[in-house]
């Protein structure tokens, strides 16, 4: 029989993709393919477990408007479900007069985007919040917390499955082929097809454009983000979210301070390109992975364009010392001897031959078909908002 909807890929967007289809549409026949054995394995299970609240994102942009709807839409899910999260806020701190007029900004930024109970702290105000923290001025940003995104995931394999949903993983998708008015699709557990795909295939995104006959507007370009926790004799130097103030000249946000739902304190990511796509290590390598960055036009004009930046991120990841150093501008007190490695992962970043990241979440479609291309942090949070905007799309073709 025809599936009405097939989604690649079981990360926690495939998945949210998948229930809110199943509300917008209820009784329709759905599937479900994840390669893996088991859901949200790789940037769901990986990352720090932020709810992001919308503060740095462009006025207007997928990111801000996602993101905000999102925050709210995952806390009331974590409320019906009972699911572990703690919106204990967070300071985003200027440690340097360079750095006042991007804090305004940030601020500007935030009202714009509709955040609620956002505060100016003076230097003062910082040590009520964060005693340990550094900082000449900060903003506090309640709204910002932290869940058990893999408790999420599984709660939604859960309601997919009661609500008539099909999950079936170990199931790698190899072909989409347009067949009349549907797709067939291919995979390692066999063919199936379907009136509509959606595939939310994260660090394989653009692969799965390929295999449906497109031609990506954009290359994932895998980063990988290392982490290290603090001793827990240590812990008290951090009481929630620290971060830093974002600097316009590079791409990434730069290492913080987080809480973790489930106790201790990460402090991280950097950002290193990953020899795998899945390469959670340096000594992981994919030598089809490798090969394709490596060719591709657009990483090399990147590495142009911010040649010290990223020479900085590879010493940061190699010395333990570069990476106490940048964390010390935040909480002076830290020391190398207060650090154990930690986790990491690998954040799929959609880049353009010219060499610049896809900032935005982006979308790609087609007849019957749409990919999700680019959804990068704060796509967790914005999960059952992102959801909720492709069963939107899909449900107005399909009328």
């Amino acid at each position: 029989m025809i599936n009405d909807f097939i989604i690649v890929g079981g990360g926690i967007v495939g998945l949210a993709t998948a229930w809110r289809l199943q509300q917008a549409q209820p009784g329709c026949k759905l599937l479900l393919l994840e390669k893996e054995q088991d859901l949200g394995l790789h940037q769901t299970g990986h990352n720090s477990g932020v709810l992001h609240s919308g503060l740095y994102y462009k006025p207007g942009s997928s990111k801000a408007t996602l993101a905000v709807q999102g925050l709210q839409q995952m806390i009331a899910f974590c409320r019906e479900h009972g699911i572990p999260h703690d919106q204990c806020g967070k300071i985003v701190v200027a440690t340097s007069p360079e750095e006042l007029p991007r804090l305004e900004n940030l601020w500007q930024r935030g009202n714009a985007n509709g955040l609620k109970g956002l505060r100016k702290l003076s230097a003062a105000e910082i040590k009520e919040i964060e005693p340990h923290a550094a900082g000449i001025a900060a903003i506090h940003v309640p709204q910002e917390g932290i869940v058990d995104y893999p408790a999420v995931t599984r709660k939604l394999g859960e309601l997919i499955r009661q609500a008539g949903g099909e999950v079936r993983q170990g199931a790698r998708v190899t072909q989409l082929a347009p067949r009349d008015k549907e797709w067939l699709v291919r995979s390692s557990a066999g063919d199936f097809s379907a009136r509509f795909v959606i595939t939310c295939a994260g660090l394989h995104a653009d692969r799965l454009v390929r295999a449906s006959g497109g031609r990506p507007s954009a290359k994932i370009v895998p980063f990988r983000g290392e982490y290290y926790k603090i001793r827990n004799e240590r812990q008290f130097l951090v009481r929630n979210l620290i971060y830093p103030i974002p600097d316009p000249k590079f791409p990434f946000l730069g290492v913080h301070f987080t809480r973790l739902i489930h106790g201790g304190i990460e402090a991280g990511p950097n950002a290193v390109l990953a020899f795998a796509r899945e390469g959670y290590r340096w000594t992981q390598i994919n030598l089809r992975d490798l090969t394709e960055a490596v060719l591709f036009p657009g990483l090399w004009r990147f590495l142009a364009a911010y040649p010290s930046m990223c020479g900085y991120e590879i010493r940061r990841s190699l010395f333990k010392g570069e990476f106490t150093r940048s964390l010390q501008k935040l909480v002076p007190e830290i020391r190398v001897e207060d650090l154990e490695t930690g986790g990491s992962g690998v954040r799929a970043q959609a880049m353009l031959p010219e060499g610049k990241l896809v900032e935005d979440f982006h979308f790609e479609e087609g007849p019957g078909i749409l990919h999700v291309l680019n959804a990068p942090s704060p796509a967790a949070t914005a999960a059952l908002a992102i959801g909720q905007h492709i069963a939107e799309k899909v449900s107005g073709k399909l009328r």
